[in-house]
């Protein structure tokens, strides 16, 4: 005796159960009578990997605070001229 085989539809709706019922693994897992461990395999299997989104995401974000950096030398900078302007001008008298 073997283990059972699943249809991909019966796998698709355990997972359905987990991912967009909100029910939880061991629920599902007892009342389906599959293990744990092979629905945390067909979550995986089923979920798209997020390694793709996630590097773009992780490069927009350097991106942004390179230019935030960038913007906050400038403003400093500036801030800085302001400051001594403001000094040259209250020093000189009217």
């Amino acid at each position: 005796m073997g283990t059972p085989r699943f249809t991909p539809e019966f796998k698709e709706e355990a997972v359905r159960q987990i991912t967009e019922r909100g029910y939880s693994v061991a629920e599902v897992s007892d009342r389906l009578g599959v293990s744990a461990h092979s629905l945390y395999k067909w979550l995986r299997a089923i979920k798209p990997d997020n390694s793709e989104q996630h590097a773009r995401d992780l490069l927009e974000a350097k991106s942004e605070i390179l230019k935030l950096r960038a913007q906050l030398k400038r403003t400093e900078e500036e801030r800085d001229i302001l400051k001594k302007a403001a000094r040259y001008f209250a020093g000189e008298p009217d």
